[in-house]
């Protein structure tokens, strides 16, 4: 077995040539729009006002931007194509190099190491012919032993990759119990029933009586009517002693944000939008936005929220990314595309929070709006029907499903902690592969180690 260090260019030749947008070489070719990082080529008819290079049958194309993360592809077509000078184009030497150790080496440690001490800039420079073609890297000239590399790592990727299948499939598994818990408690099913338990309709008259009462007082604006609930529009069964409503009998109100002209980053009133929700919880270290005291208290007056209120966002997709706001903030306020649920007996908000975060619901409502979006109207959203269990029966399915949900979550992290260390096997293996010394304990055979001018 014989490894030495060569540059580039004694195996790849680029093919020269820069070409105007409008140029009549290029006319009328389609372009190359990407390259994925598995090596398919996406061809376009659109345009571009960025200079072109000529892509002939049989030519290797590399992503200057993403090549070391697999995007290069030998083009098979049968008329020429353009690119953008963002890619380079190559023909190689079938004699000298074997195409997939190319791929596999150009996704390795080894030719990151090999960028980053012989390129100004490494791996976050945009690779060039200029840069490639000079580069020495240390790989088997024999063809035949670059054949063994790659039929080596096909077999451990293989077996790594069965690896990851299996936890992408365990991922699926415990997301399909989070429903399974979740809809196991909104059919009453998750916790024994408790004769003692006051009847959720004794519930629902209170809430009534109490709406009615800040009607009065005009604390709260009269809603608008809602509609009686017709059997066929309930979902599944519940126990006796829980009864149907809709969000907007049990809710103070039902209302949405208001996007302010002015934001502030570092003072002020916390402002939410829909990326602030993360697995269905506040999460205000990713982007943090602030409005002023005065904003707040006059044009987003109406779309203040505090601690214990619930929030979803309306437009999507996807649509349901729900939270509870926390009491990091004494004050927070929400823009356009997320609405607010605070219901009357603050105790009901983490239940109306775990039947958002089911979704049965939401998803039967959604509506395509402009631009594709699936968007819910609030009065959709007040209309929404609920199963209201007795409160004493809230709190333990509430309790249970903590505990419940806290177990996916460690089931979770064990598994994304095994893809993790998946992945590094997968680079480690690369490593080892393009290592001399790993294949000479394979091949029982001395490694030369010749530098060839």
């Amino acid at each position: 077995m014989s490894w030495k260090v060569v540059e580039m260019s004694s195996f790849l030749r680029e093919r020269k040539g820069r070409y105007k947008p409008d140029d009549r070489v290029i006319a009328g070719l389609k372009r190359i729009e990407k390259i994925d990082f598995s090596g398919n080529i996406f061809l376009s008819d659109k345009s571009s006002k960025t200079n072109m290079i000529l892509v002939k049958k049989g030519d290797l194309l590399i992503s200057g931007i993403n090549v070391e993360k697999g995007a290069m592809s030998v083009y098979y077509g049968v008329e020429d194509v353009k690119a953008t000078i963002h890619y380079s184009s190559y023909e190689y030497d079938k004699e000298r190099i074997d195409l997939n150790f190319l791929k596999h080496f150009l996704k390795s440690a080894k030719f990151k190491e090999a960028l980053k001490e012989q390129v100004p800039g490494g791996i976050k420079t945009e690779i060039k012919p200029k840069h490639i073609l000079p580069l020495k890297v240390f790989i088997p000239i024999d063809i035949a032993e670059q054949k063994r590399v790659v039929e080596y790592l096909i077999k451990q990727n293989s077996i790594i990759e069965e690896q990851d299948n299996e936890l992408t499939h365990q991922l699926s598994l415990v997301k399909q119990l989070r429903q399974a818990f979740l809809r196991e408690a909104m059919q009453g099913r998750l916790v024994k029933q408790n004769s003692t338990d006051e009847p959720a309709t004794e519930l629902l008259a209170k809430i009534k009586a109490e709406k009615e009462q800040l009607i009065k007082k005009k604390r709260i604006r009269k809603p608008k009517p809602i509609p009686l609930i017709e059997k066929d529009e309930i979902p599944f069964e519940i126990p006796e002693n829980w009864v149907w409503c809709r969000l907007g009998e049990i809710t103070d109100f039902i209302t949405k944000g208001t996007t302010p002209k002015k934001f502030n980053k570092d003072s002020g009133i916390p402002y939410l939008k829909v990326y602030n929700i993360v697995n269905q919880k506040i999460d205000f270290e990713y982007k943090p936005q602030f409005v002023d005291e005065e904003i707040h208290e006059g044009l987003l007056n109406r779309s203040k929220v505090y601690p214990g209120d619930v929030i979803m966002n309306i437009v999507g997709p996807p649509l349901g990314k729900v939270a509870i706001i926390p009491d990091t903030y004494t004050e927070w306020n929400i823009n356009q595309a997320l609405a607010i649920f605070r219901p009357l007996v603050s105790e009901i908000n983490n239940f109306i929070y775990w039947y958002l975060c089911f979704g049965i619901e939401i998803k039967s409502l959604r509506v395509l709006g402009v631009a594709g979006q699936d968007n819910l109207s609030l009065q959709q959203c007040r209309n929404v029907i609920f199963p209201l269990p007795p409160l004493s029966e809230q709190k333990r399915i509430v309790a249970k499903l903590g505990e419940l949900m806290a177990y996916c979550d460690r089931l979770e992290e064990s598994i994304k902690n095994s893809q993790k260390q998946n992945e590094k096997l997968l680079g480690q293996v690369l490593r080892e592969a393009l290592e001399p010394a790993s294949i000479k304990s394979k091949a029982g055979k001395p490694v030369k180690n010749e530098l060839v001018g």
